[in-house]
């Protein structure tokens, strides 16, 4: 999942994969506290693509706000 790609998202399609990647993120961190987690990198990955959202989130909304 690259930037580009969210721009051409809707807000609404925007706060739901970022409800997504937030379910994701906290079944991951319970799985590496209970020592289930085999693929720790995904970790990363995670917290980077819920920071891409917000950040095409919050570009969205000045967008929106600059216009208005």
């Amino acid at each position: 999942m690259n930037a580009n790609e969210l721009r051409d998202k809707t807000p609404d399609e925007l706060r739901d994969e970022l409800v997504n990647l937030k379910k994701e993120a906290f079944n991951l961190r319970f799985q590496q506290a209970t020592g289930q987690l085999e693929n720790t990198a995904r970790i990363k990955v995670v917290r980077r693509n819920v920071a891409r959202v917000q950040t095409v989130l919050n570009q969205k909304a000045a967008a929106a706000a600059g216009n208005e």
